[in-house]
């Protein structure tokens, strides 16, 4: 999707950018109650009255009211910016310095051309063997964006980065309570529930998405004719529930749910040594 250098000091390294996640969400059309078809919306031009081809359709930058600058494809591509076919690394930080949550966007694996395998294997490797991440900007998708690359699995990858004036303060919450005294027995408990909760480390095979499973389900029943299954009744806690009870009846079913997990982790082992 995107072609370039890294510059990494006097280094230029050629590579190619790929989206590296996709998604798997059901699209839904949107249908005419009636009739069952699908509903088409149409580009109108006001002025002239009447529908505009998509290939018709031009970029315009409002300047005024019912004023506009038209921008072509052409001038995108051939902007006045260095980040438009470069990736200048500015600087280096420690790894977990950035903080993903708040920062991190659109993740892109980058490929070497042919000419930038031995420079771009010399940069994954001085940033793993570091511990760094290199933070840049690039151009694309009509704007600027910058970004952090690191290494993964034996490649790099870069991640678009929201600017730091598009992050909301945390102190526009109005209910953080930051006086509130905690509890030391409930402190206890509540690492004693991490700590049953926890792994040793993030394996996302754990989990599934089960609200697309559930809708292919009645996606399916529907196609063959059956009865749409109702979801099954969930049991809640206590609307009023002491915070000591609930902590401990938390850990209790922590520690089954843990003691099931490794269970589980144990027959899924014989299995594999039966068939190995």
């Amino acid at each position: 999707m995107w072609k370039g250098v890294i510059s990494f000091g006097m280094v230029s390294i050629p590579v190619r950018l790929y989206v590296a996640t996709e998604s798997h969400s059901v699209g839904f059309r949107q249908l005419c109650g009636e009739h069952l078809s699908p509903i088409r919306y149409r580009r109108w031009c006001q002025a002239g009255d009447h529908e505009v081809p998509y290939t018709e359709i031009v970029k315009g930058y409002e300047v005024g009211t019912d004023s506009y600058v038209v921008i072509n494809d052409a001038e995108l591509d051939h902007l006045p910016l260095p980040t438009a076919r470069q990736i200048e690394i500015a600087e280096f930080v420690p790894r977990d310095d950035i903080e993903g949550g708040v920062y991190f966007k659109a993740a892109y694996y980058m490929e070497p051309e042919q000419s930038g395998v031995k420079p771009y294997h010399l940069l994954r490797q001085a940033l793993a063997e570091t511990g760094m991440t290199a933070v840049a900007k690039v151009a694309f998708r009509d704007r600027e964006h910058l970004c952090s690359l690191r290494p993964v699995d034996g490649a790099l990858l870069m991640n678009t980065l929201h600017w730091p004036d598009e992050i909301r303060p945390v102190s526009e919450l109005k209910g953080m309570g930051t006086d509130v005294a905690v509890n030391p027995r409930e402190l206890q408990m509540a690492k004693a529930l991490v700590e049953n909760l926890a792994e040793d480390h993030f394996d996302p095979a754990r989990y599934q998405d089960d609200y697309h499973r559930a809708l292919m389900e009645v996606v399916n029943a529907k196609i063959e004719g059956q009865e749409v299954v109702a979801a099954p009744e969930v049991e809640t806690a206590p609307a009023v529930m002491d915070l000591m009870d609930a902590l401990k009846a938390s850990v209790e079913a922590a520690k089954k749910q843990r003691a099931g997990r490794a269970g589980g982790r144990r027959r899924a082992a014989r299995e594999k040594a039966a068939t190995g």
